[in-house]
């Protein structure tokens, strides 16, 4: 029968706990309840079910749970989405005579961030019986003790709570003893005995009683201890207390040895029944190392550091004793008092790390928790961040925080921040502690690359060999890693109809411009020239800059006769055999006319044509007007030549300055050429789109 009850309040227990859950989780919030020793993996609620989260979504985003203490009790399972326990659980070992016990976890997701928080109650089941701290017991009652006297026993203890705790004392009957419970101002239950009928040592010397402690547990449980009762002979009066119970309030950093407070007991015998002695009575053993008695005088003193989130409050039983074995007891209340000495406790429990520079504003950055165990305003406790900082802090549950993004981050700005979270708490002074989070900046493509000058140019002398170094174009990208690995291409022309990449190339890793083949100024003097910068990013960014490449004229031509011409035979050749062209002292490069040279002489040519087309039109009008030149006309083929050396003379210096034009300008053409082109040819290209 006691199996089968069992079995049924486990299942009550278990439609307990799924019905609560049920409930709370329409709420939003969730929350279980389990009977304590429950066994490892013992089922605890269905968190994805209550979440209204599906497993995949679950595992996907790392699902993990967090136990607010220091011991984890609980384990979720991905594959199912269950909550379960991993340890067993002693409501009494972690709650004591806590009235509800409550675990509280934590479910984290990521990918965004979430935080689920929910609370555990955890049942009381009647595990443990009432015990008495010791199972025989000696009580010392004088004869002349006076009927109605009441002598305080020795309390059981039962850590269970509520139904399943300590509800009632029995004593074995007895014609001189009765028993009285007393329910004490804790809600305690306090037995004491009751004389009576007088006793009396020559009849009796000595009474044997059974007293038990019972609760009201299913199945009901009990414990009892066996009191002797010896019968004293003579002092008949028994010492009393100045007040039935002293009370003390102390800080929790007094120091040790100090005097907390005397209690005084008199007794109306005299001589050697009056001398009265002091002594706790039953409390325990913790109780008895923290706090000193003093036998003669009832003074009571710390014999160790007291703790407020240990023990809060003492209650010490007093017992004042005379000589004859006649006592009587006090109760003395110590309530300790909250001291600011603790710091609070910061926990990281989630950090992400790097993050993007083009993460969107309000991103969650970090969780964290913080605690104080103080209580009061000891134990608020309030959390900043420094205030340059693009991150701010908000506070999420209770004691929950997050970090966030206020402001856009730009890596090329910083690239690692060191959050200082401090924590500091109400009291007075205040305490604080602090917390460092690491988070590294991970780099985006946002920054294209920049040439250290806005356009290049260079002077390349022409005939210079091939693959000679013209000059090197350099940019730098202020992204990091492969978005700032920097790369060079030319963009594509044509010289004199030819590919410009078969003049000049670009090393793609280091900038270096090359020239592919030999320049010759008579052909080329000048190339000008794109080159593109792109960035390994995905997509790239690239920039462009213009290169001009001035080629330089050098001696590289001997001069030609172009007038008069070369006559055959040896005559001709021998009557200009001593002829120069130039003195032979002349200075390097005279025979070279610079532009501005030839600018000059074709202005003067063009002044001189402008003249000598004048004289031709007076002439014409001046040979309208005369018959005789027009009739004449036919007898002018007999004239010599030389009887128009005015006209002729002019064209003949014509003649010979268009030869040397054509000896310096371009000397390897030996025939007379006009040209209205440009005297060099350039590649003009127009500067490429610049693409981002």
């Amino acid at each position: 029968a006691e199996e089968r009850g069992r079995r049924g309040w486990w299942g009550r227990a278990l439609l307990r706990c799924v019905l609560v859950a049920a409930w709370e989780a329409a709420w939003g919030q969730l929350r279980y309840s389990v009977p304590e020793e429950m066994p490892k993996g013992s089922f605890v609620g269905d968190v994805a079910k209550d979440l209204a989260l599906e497993l995949q979504a679950l595992r996907a985003r790392g699902a993990r749970v967090f136990d607010t203490g220091r011991t984890q009790y609980f384990v979720f399972d991905l594959q199912n989405g269950h909550l379960s326990m991993k340890e067993r659980v002693d409501r009494e070992e972690i709650c004591a005579a806590v009235a509800k016990c409550v675990l509280n976890f934590e479910i984290l997701v990521k990918n965004p961030v979430n935080l689920y928080r929910g609370e555990v109650e955890i049942l009381d089941i009647n595990d443990n019986s009432p015990t008495f701290p010791e199972r025989n017991s000696v009580l010392e009652i004088s004869e002349y003790t006076a009927p109605g006297t009441r002598f305080p026993l020795e309390k059981a203890q039962d850590p269970d709570i509520g139904v399943n705790s300590l509800q009632n004392y029995e004593c074995s009957e007895s014609s001189y003893f009765t028993l009285d419970v007393k329910n004490g101002d804790d809600g305690m239950k306090y037995p004491e005995l009751i004389l009576v009928n007088s006793l009396d040592r020559e009849q009796q010397a000595a009474h044997n009683l059974i007293l038990t402690a019972t609760d009201r547990g299913t199945p009901v449980k009990s414990g009892s201890t066996t009191i002797k009762i010896i019968v004293l002979d003579g002092n008949d009066n028994a010492p009393e207390f100045t007040q039935p119970v002293y009370k003390v309030t102390v800080r929790e950093d007094v120091a040790v040895g100090s005097r907390l407070l005397q209690v005084s007991a008199t007794d109306r015998d005299e001589g050697p029944n009056a001398e009265v002695k002091y002594s706790f009575f039953k409390i325990p053993e913790k109780f008895d190392k923290t706090f000193k008695l003093d036998p003669e005088s009832g003074e009571i003193e710390i014999t160790q550091k007291l703790n407020f989130e240990e023990q809060e409050f003492y209650e010490l039983d007093v017992q004042a004793r005379d000589t004859g074995g006649l006592s009587s007891h006090s109760k003395v209340f110590i309530t300790v008092a909250d001291v600011n000495n603790h710091v609070p406790e910061i926990v990281i429990m989630s950090v992400l790390s790097p993050v993007p520079e083009d993460t969107p504003l309000g991103t969650v950055i970090a969780i964290f928790s913080v605690q104080d165990r103080d209580s009061g305003a000891n134990g608020q406790v309030r959390c900043s961040i420094g205030e340059r900082l693009p991150f701010r802090l908000e506070k999420t549950f209770e004691d929950y925080y997050r970090v966030v993004t206020a402001r856009e981050l730009d890596r090329e700005a910083v690239s690692e921040y060191n959050v200082t979270v401090r924590a500091s708490d109400g009291g007075s002074p205040s305490l604080w502690s602090s917390a460092v989070l690491s988070l590294r900046v991970l780099d985006v493509n946002d920054n294209a690359p920049v040439f250290a000058e806005a356009r290049y140019s260079a002077r390349v002398a022409e005939n210079n060999a091939a693959g000679a170094l013209v000059l090197t174009v350099r940019a730098a990208d202020a992204d990091w890693g492969q978005n700032a690995r920097v790369r060079y291409r030319l963009w594509e022309g044509r010289v004199r109809g030819a590919p410009l990449s078969s003049y000049v190339s670009v090393q793609a890793e280091t900038g270096a411009l090359y020239a592919l083949r030999s320049f010759d100024y008579e052909e080329v003097r000048e190339v000008g020239l794109w080159v593109r910068a792109e960035d390994g990013g995905a997509p790239s960014l690239s920039s462009n800059v213009s290169v001009r490449l001035v080629i330089v004229d050098e001696n590289d031509n001997a001069p030609q006769v172009l007038y008069p011409p070369s006559a055959s035979g040896a005559g001709a050749g021998a009557g200009w055999a001593g002829v120069e062209l130039a003195p032979r002292s002349a200075e390097p490069g005279a025979l070279v006319l610079t532009r501005w040279l030839v600018l000059a002489v074709a202005a003067v040519s063009c002044l001189f044509l402008a003249f000598l087309l004048l004289l031709l039109a007076l002439r014409l009008r001046r040979w309208r007007r005369s018959q005789l030149l027009a009739a004449g006309s036919g007898a002018l083929r007999g004239v010599p030549a030389s009887h128009f050396v005015g006209i002729d003379g002019v064209r003949a210096f014509l003649h010979s300055y268009s030869h040397e034009v054509s000896l310096t300008a371009d000397s390897r053409k030996s025939q007379l050429r006009f040209s209205g082109g440009s005297c060099c040819d350039t590649l003009t290209a127009l500067p490429p789109a610049e693409s981002s």
